[in-house]
């Protein structure tokens, strides 16, 4: 058993990403922030993921502000973020100098660590983000952790050896650690045993870190086997942010490692002041009805569905709004159908929206693949990466056409061109005023236009209320 397992706080991304569709502001948090930072966390997990277009599409932020100041008030923390390698944090693959450009200003602004994947686990896809990493923590002369993270699930084609296989070329690519990332909380005691105690035996000195959900309810058995089997940091939410659909709770973890003689490096006060902070935050989006019962249960039937539990919130979300909560059930056991015709990829973003979005509409439409959204199509075409199994050949028929075999796109698509920001800057003009506001129109082209105009005409409007005053 491991002498010493490090905490990584989840509450400012996963955790509200997971139970609340990741609309936690930045001024519902900032107050607790410089306690935080007293904690002793390995890191805290505060950006990436969903947290970039929720800032920009439904909270009114600038994603990279929030990130500097978060940064402030935690000068001595790790800050950590979630990279979709290729896909960066969108759902489509960019330019590798748009990939390299982003990783740039990720550092520049304040991040510690990017943990990064691939849905479909081609590590092609992660190449790009990787050499960035090393390249501009020289430039800017600090030590950026690249970890290599998988994306975990069970099918024919998942099997332990394979998962070795993966960690053991994350290991060759240059990665400081690696991250099994188990998005739906699927991972048995029993699976992750053999797992990390098969990655231990290959890669003894590599850092391995789990992610998983309470989404099962297996997580707290599930990571008590992990840190029996030599796991070296485990993702936790305060306990007010913890459970449903979100990670175990970080003060339990503690308490249960400390019975064991384990050091986590936490302060058991600090712990309990977050905690306390996150309590009426958490109570005031359950009144609201933010935060859904479903999302705060445990569902043992996610064990065949394999859904995670941003792709649960996301999709009960969805059903609500088009008034289709009657649909939920059926929905949720087409999910597999879906994924088994896709060739099992590992549901995590942007793969778990696809197969997530594509099932309820074969449920709505009241047809199987009647209409396939422009998503499906592309994956077909090849432009996420390999499937990791064989695809439906009837689906696959139905989108190429008779004999159409997918383009593998990867290496025409990574082409160094500097179009997307030549592009970006023309169409912005004088709305944007830096490199990260570019980023965030080629990342998410509306949702950062619309910003950027309200905020000058919040703007404009403060400068005529100024004058008039005057």
């Amino acid at each position: 058993m491991a002498k010493k397992v490090r905490i990584t706080e989840t509450v400012l991304r996963d955790a509200n990403q997971s139970l609340m569709a990741t609309r936690l502001p930045y001024a519902d948090f900032e107050d607790i922030l410089e306690t935080m930072d007293k904690a002793g966390y390995y890191s805290v997990e505060c950006w990436g993921g969903a947290t970039f277009d929720s800032c920009l599409r439904y909270l009114g932020e600038d994603p990279w502000e929030r990130l500097r100041k978060i940064r402030e008030h935690m000068p001595n923390t790790k800050l950590q973020m979630l990279l979709r390698g290729q896909n960066l944090l969108g759902y489509k693959h960019y330019h590798d100098d748009v990939v390299e450009k982003f990783v740039e200003l990720a550092i520049k602004n304040g991040i510690d660590i990017i943990r990064i994947f691939d849905a479909l686990n081609d590590f092609r896809n992660i190449e790009t983000a990787l050499k960035a990493v090393k390249t501009y923590s020289k430039k800017y002369n600090r030590h950026v952790i690249a970890s290599g993270c998988i994306s975990y699930t069970q099918s024919p084609v998942h099997t332990v050896e394979k998962y070795v296989e993966m960690c053991l070329k994350l290991k060759e690519m240059g990665f400081e650690t690696i991250c099994l990332k188990d998005m739906a909380g699927t991972m048995s005691p029993f699976e992750a045993e053999g797992l990390i105690k098969g990655i231990k035996r290959e890669l003894p000195d590599m850092p391995i870190i789990l992610h998983t959900h309470c989404t099962t309810g297996m997580a707290y058995m599930t990571i008590a086997k992990a840190v029996e089997s030599g796991v070296d940091v485990v993702d936790c939410a305060t306990s007010a942010f913890s459970n449903g659909t979100s990670q175990p709770a970080t003060e339990t973890l503690f308490y249960a490692l400390q019975q064991y003689g384990i050091e986590s490096g936490l302060d058991e006060a600090v712990i309990n002041k977050v905690n306390d902070f996150f309590k009426p935050v958490k109570q005031k989006y359950i009144d609201s009805g933010r935060i859904s019962p479903k999302s705060m249960g445990t569902d043992s039937r996610a064990l065949v569905y394999k859904v995670p539990g941003g792709m649960l919130s996301n999709m009960i979300a969805n059903l609500t709004d088009m008034g289709a909560m009657d649909k939920f059930d059926a929905a949720l056991k087409e999910i597999p159908e879906v994924r088994k015709d896709l060739g099992y990829p590992p549901l995590v973003t942007p793969m778990s929206q696809m197969v997530g979005n594509q099932a309820v509409t074969n449920v709505i439409v009241g047809e199987r693949y009647k209409t396939i959204s422009n998503e499906v199509k592309a994956y077909f075409h090849g432009e996420y990466g390999v499937a990791p199994a064989p695809v439906s050949s009837e689906l696959q028929e139905k989108i190429l056409g008779a004999g159409g075999k997918p383009v593998d796109c990867r290496i025409e698509d990574s082409k160094r061109t500097g179009e997307d920001f030549r592009k970006a800057k023309e169409e912005l003009g004088d709305l944007a005023r830096s490199e990260e506001d570019v980023m965030s129109y080629i990342c998410y082209p509306k949702q950062a236009k619309d910003f950027f105009e309200k905020r000058k005409a919040k703007e404009e409007n403060i400068a005529t209320y100024t004058i008039e005053a005057m």
